[in-house]
């Protein structure tokens, strides 16, 4: 078997042919040596590498930067199987395919087989799911031609042994019935031959049967580790899952918890809703407060118009006394005339009627006043009342 990781592969194979098709290249100076050593790639692809965490068994542990070249390899010599990926000089994937290996599709662009001679678990992280089908397909293809390739050596070993066995028991046989038929000196012979025929049998048997012993020996060191591999991946297995479990539960609070902040945001956005549509009622009564302050003052200057008024009654009071007072001057002066008293009676008459008519627009007046005076202070009791509640 050839080994890897001799030199670093040129910086023009990590990349793919300009054909469109993953090429042959990328394994680099070490595909060109496995070629050399009898071994040839059978299919290539590019993909991330990673490992799973030895010591935690759960995470996967990145092996390469970027994608490298992943392919694999048929040994004739050997008439074995291995997938190999190089990344500049150094080796990340060595894993020799055993009929007993599986590999496991974990999502859409990402696969997982474990290696019990490696002591580890290898994953590829694929561009396409394309990719990852063609990969697995292959994989399965490379199990079975090497189930088939142990099946066929099994049959070689126990073909060969069972042949050394009825040649070692025809040989007596053909032995003693040419030395009953022949001469002496044919017998000398024929048993000469016959010796040399039987331990050459012999050590071929012994040789194939040591070969067995050691095959076996290797076998069932293989099946021991492929067990504890087995175990140590059983326990992992049964750690992702309750790695798995808890996630899931952590899941399920956070979701839980998203859902009450979500709620608490509901409520908070429907309390600043409340908020706003108070504010609007506070612009508008603002608004509304500022025409009430308005219209006071265009009422208070109405009621300084009318004190102004009132403050005429007092001189027109003064002129109706002193009006009287002539009049009845006049009257004492104009007695003796009949004529001119006639005159000034008519006139005193129609003075009476004007002041009746006068004193008649003053009370309606002072009841205007009176009745406007009134609704003023209601009008302030009631904005103050409104300030109050505001």
């Amino acid at each position: 078997m050839c080994e890897i990781g001799t030199r670093p592969a040129p910086a023009g194979d990590r990349g793919e042919n300009p054909g469109g098709a993953p090429g042959l290249q990328a394994a680099g100076a070490a595909g060109d040596k496995c070629r050399d050593m009898g071994e040839q790639p059978i299919f290539t692809t590019r993909a991330h590498v990673f490992q799973i965490d030895p010591s935690t068994k759960k995470n996967w542990v990145p092996a390469s930067k970027q994608a490298v070249t992943v392919s694999y390899f048929y040994d004739s010599t050997r008439n074995s199987y291995r997938i190999i990926s190089v990344d500049g000089a150094k080796v990340i994937i060595n894993s020799t395919i055993t009929p007993n290996m599986t590999f496991t599709k974990t999502s859409q662009k990402f696969g997982q087989w474990a290696d019990s001679r490696a002591n580890t678990v290898f994953g590829l992280g694929f561009s396409s799911e394309q990719q990852l089908t063609k990969f697995a397909e292959k994989f399965q293809e490379v199990k079975e031609a090497a189930k088939l390739a142990r099946d066929r050596s099994q049959e070689k070993i126990e073909t060969s042994s069972n042949h050394s066995q009825e040649s070692g028991r025809e040989t007596p046989s053909s032995t003693r019935a040419s030395s009953i038929n022949g001469t002496d000196d044919e017998k000398a012979s024929h048993g000469g031959s016959a010796d040399a025929h039987l331990k050459s049998e012999n050590d071929k048997l012994k040789i194939a049967l040591a070969q067995s012993s050691s095959n076996v020996k290797k076998w069932e060191t293989e099946l021991q580790t492929l067990r504890e591999s087995n175990a140590r991946l059983t326990s992992a297995l049964q750690e992702s899952a309750a790695s798995v479990e808890h996630w899931k539960k952590q899941f399920s609070e956070c979701k839980e918890e998203n859902d009450q902040l979500r709620n608490k945001i509901e409520e908070l956005e429907e309390q600043c809703n409340e908020i706003n549509k108070e504010k609007e009622r506070n612009a508008q009564l603002n608004r509304r407060l500022q025409e009430l302050e308005s219209e006071l003052q265009d009422k208070e200057l109405e009621l300084e118009d009318l004190r102004k008024q009132g403050e005429i009654i007092p001189q027109l009071m003064t002129e109706c006394e002193s009006v009287s007072q002539k009049l009845q001057a006049a009257e004492k002066k104009n007695r003796d005339l009949e004529e001119k008293v006639r005159t000034l009676r008519t006139d005193v008459e129609e003075s009476k009627q004007r002041q009746n008519s006068l004193k008649t627009e003053l009370k309606n007046f002072l009841d205007v006043l009176d009745g406007k005076i009134d609704e003023l202070h209601d009008f302030r009791q009631g904005l103050s009342k409104l300030g109050v509640d505001n």
